[in-house]
């Protein structure tokens, strides 16, 4: 299993938009997105921050329903 890269939250953003994620609203510092396609998918919460730590990243990916390997190809 890969490490989790050390990424921003812009970064995680664009990378949940190709997965077929998109911003539905922004508070703050903090932007919602949700999947376009699927209402199994849970929204996802991410903060615009420099970096995104490593326990918050994994529970994005989880809820994404991806794996760290997809997410890292993204």
């Amino acid at each position: 299993m890969p490490k989790l890269p050390i990424i921003s939250g812009n970064a995680v953003i664009k990378k949940l938009e190709k997965h077929g994620y998109r911003v539905v609203r922004q508070k703050g510092s903090h932007v919602r997105l949700r999947h376009l396609n699927s209402f199994e998918l849970k929204p996802i919460t991410v903060p615009l921050h420099k970096t995104i730590k490593h326990g918050l990243l994994n529970q994005i990916i989880k809820d994404a329903k991806l794996t760290i390997e997809q997410f890292i190809e993204l």
